[in-house]
């Protein structure tokens, strides 16, 4: 393969790792700004919200530009916001960085994408893709948990310092890297691909994502004052708990995609949520137990990243159907709805802190579940005209 899709996989890690290492690092910030534990939680809701709201916007806006050249001052924008976010001397500074690199994130995979499958045959896009994307699963499995050990070890700003570091590496490769033509073919206009969301049948499996998806965030982006507060582990424990979530999310990530192959994606998503509402269900039960919880940790993480792989595989199946001209934008959609479901998620967890406590936030991932799960079992009930295996 070529180097240049290693450049491109440095970036994605970067990208990764500063959209879920904040998870770790919410209660030092909290303490340090004077904000509370839920307005810390923003810092998640808000960057997923901002991929979702501000990624098809500006992505339309700047489809006329080069894609290398875009690509690079994607990568700097990013690594720029997250040097302000390092220093930043309120939590106002740290909100705004957090939104302007979600909005590059967002914009950015989409355009890596284009330059990764530029720089091999057609036969091999989808792995020149794939390696591109596998930045985001050592970000999950490595990036994540050692940016949140070094945040509890140093403080919260140190990560980011980092990742801004690993950004201008990831600029420099791809300066170096990236040739200086790169093909692409421009998408249909914004609100052409906004027509896509009246189609009955991928709006349904968009808002299964955003339930079946958003429920982990509800509890996942409070983990850490919720195993320290609640469980009564060292801060430090909380690095091992993001080490076991993120390798459990990889053997997910490879599962659900087997899992949807063997029975397609309606009863392949029956399967995960019913195994997610138990994982819920357990947090609640084992929450006082170290060694039980941490066994529930990974158990959910493998459940909750199976999602993904299989939502995504039906809808492809399904835009096959229904919108075959256009299966880029319905996939586009698809991980916009996953991001709307994390900023969902985080917020109601941020919403039941201010209530509740951490203790409901299982509760409400519960809830969440069982309504993907009847969306799965009704709405996307197999039609007579449905006959594509990978989405009955």
């Amino acid at each position: 393969m070529p180097l240049a899709l290693y450049a491109l996989a440095a970036a994605t890690f970067a990208i990764g790792t500063t959209e879920f290492v904040v998870v770790g690092l919410i209660p030092g910030i909290a303490a340090d700004l004077n904000v509370t534990i839920s307005t810390a939680g923003l810092l998640v809701s808000v960057y997923a919200l901002s991929i979702t709201l501000g990624t098809p916007i500006v992505s339309a806006l700047t489809s006329g530009l080069p894609r290398r050249e875009l690509a690079i001052a994607l990568m700097v924008v990013f690594t720029a916001c997250n040097l302000s976010a390092a220093v930043a001397p309120n939590y106002s500074t740290l909100l705004l960085s957090r939104i302007v690199m979600a909005v590059a994130h967002g914009v950015f995979f989409g355009v890596g994408a284009a330059c990764a499958s530029s720089l091999v045959g057609k036969s091999k896009a989808g792995s020149a893709i794939a390696l591109m994307m596998g930045g985001l699963t050592v970000a999950m499995v490595v990036g994540v948990p050692l940016g949140s050990w070094i945040g509890q070890l140093f403080n919260w700003r140190t990560p980011f310092l980092i990742v801004t570091g690993m950004g201008t590496v990831a600029v420099l490769g791809l300066i170096w890297l990236l040739p200086r033509e790169v093909s692409h073919q421009a998408p249909a206009s914004f609100v052409a691909q906004l027509s896509l969301l009246g189609n009955r049948r991928l709006a349904t499996m968009y808002l299964l994502t955003v339930a079946g998806f958003g429920g982990t965030f509800v509890v996942f982006t409070f983990l850490s004052p919720l195993l320290t507060d609640i469980t009564g582990v060292p801060k430090e424990a909380v690095s091992v708990a993001l080490l076991l979530f993120g390798v459990a999310t990889f053997a997910g990530n490879l599962a659900g995609g087997q899992l949807s192959d063997a029975v397609g994606t309606r009863r392949a998503m029956m399967i995960l949520l019913c195994g997610l509402i138990v994982c819920f269900v357990s947090i609640r039960l084992a929450i006082h137990n170290e060694i039980a919880i941490f066994a529930v940790i990974v158990v959910w993480g493998m459940f909750a990243f199976a999602i993904p792989p299989v939502m995504q595989a039906g809808v492809v199946a399904t835009a096959e159907q229904v919108a075959p001209d256009a299966l880029g934008t319905a996939s586009g959609f698809n991980i916009a709805a996953f991001n709307l479901g994390i900023s969902s998620g985080s917020f109601i967890g941020g919403q039941l802190l201010k209530g509740p406590g951490l203790l409901a936030t299982p509760y409400a991932s519960i809830a969440m579940a069982t309504i993907a799960l009847l969306i799965a079992t009704i709405a996307l009930r197999p039609r007579r005209s449905v006959v594509d295996p990978n989405v009955a």
